[in-house]
């Protein structure tokens, strides 16, 4: 099974100039193709972590399933032997282990109970700082939200502090972003990946198939909030919106249009409000 890190040698120089040899990790960047219905219909760059989740949460994402029920079954082929499995109508949902065939390895296979509109795929996600490709129309990505959640100031400080403290895979190589989504007490869901754009869809996946609502609830970042972020965030129904670097200009013009609050550079008791600012409140 391809890892979510790679052990790698590096040579270190001290303050003092000095060379030390250093045995430590980099994150894994990998590309996965995901088959709907026997169509390949887009290749993801991303960590190999969670793929199922990442899978459906894509798939919810871009409006291509309402429920979990539309999905027949699901397989991530994750290496020669072996596969995570779902399927509802025989009770799998979990790792099997099983021979694959070496080109299925990479290939995550999902099978809906309806067919897909001819004119989708096949696209590339990139994991980079340019974010990754959408079917939809951005200007058409969401309505404004009728939510009165609000969230207290050390609330909010607190649940930034507890992403940082989940962060186990930017606390041992770096490189790697983490969001999660919460309530105003807790965090819910935590996913980590290379891309940014990749851990919003992972959380999406993951809400998909426990059943979790994800209405009025907040969702915190490391990475920087694009007009993508932005858009996934309010289809999930997300009215907060945290990061701790910052948005670009057309996020927080979406956010404003879409009655989102959009917070950035939220670092120690530190941060900055571009819009909604009253569901923050001080105590």
């Amino acid at each position: 099974m391809a890892e979510p890190t790679l052990p790698w040698r590096t040579v270190q120089y001290t303050d003092e100039g000095r060379a030390e040899v250093v045995d430590g990790a980099v994150i894994n960047e990998t590309r996965w193709r995901l088959y709907v219905n026997q169509r390949h219909l887009v290749s993801f760059m991303c960590t190999p972590r969670d793929l199922h989740y990442l899978a459906l949460g894509f798939l919810q994402s871009e409006g291509l399933i309402q429920t979990l029920d539309e999905v027949v079954s699901l397989k991530v082929y994750e290496d020669e032997h072996r596969v995570y499995w779902y399927m509802p109508s025989l009770g799998l949902e979990g790792p099997l282990t099983m021979q694959v065939c070496e080109e299925s390895v990479g290939a995550m296979d999902a099978r809906l109970a309806h067919p897909l509109p001819d004119t989708l795929g096949p696209q590339v996600l990139t994991s980079g700082c340019g974010g990754g490709v959408t079917f939809h129309d951005l200007e058409s990505g969401g309505e404004p939200l009728a939510s009165t959640l609000t969230i207290s100031l050390p609330q909010l400080m607190s649940l930034v502090r507890q992403l940082n403290e989940q962060a186990q895979l930017y606390r041992d190589v770096r490189g790697v972003h983490t969001s999660a989504l919460a309530d105003p007490d807790r965090l819910l869901i935590v996913a980590e990946d290379v891309g940014r754009h990749n851990t919003l869809d992972k959380i999406r996946g993951a809400c998909l198939l426990r059943g979790l609502p994800t209405q009025d609830r907040i969702i915190l970042t490391t990475g920087r909030i694009s007009s993508e972020m932005i858009t996934k965030a309010v289809r999930l129904g997300v009215p907060i919106v945290v990061s701790r670097t910052s948005p670009t200009a057309l996020s927080v013009r979406l956010a404003q249009a879409w009655n989102m609050t959009l917070i950035g550079y939220a670092r120690g008791r530190r941060l900055s409000v571009y819009t909604g600012a009253d569901r923050l409140v001080a105590t």
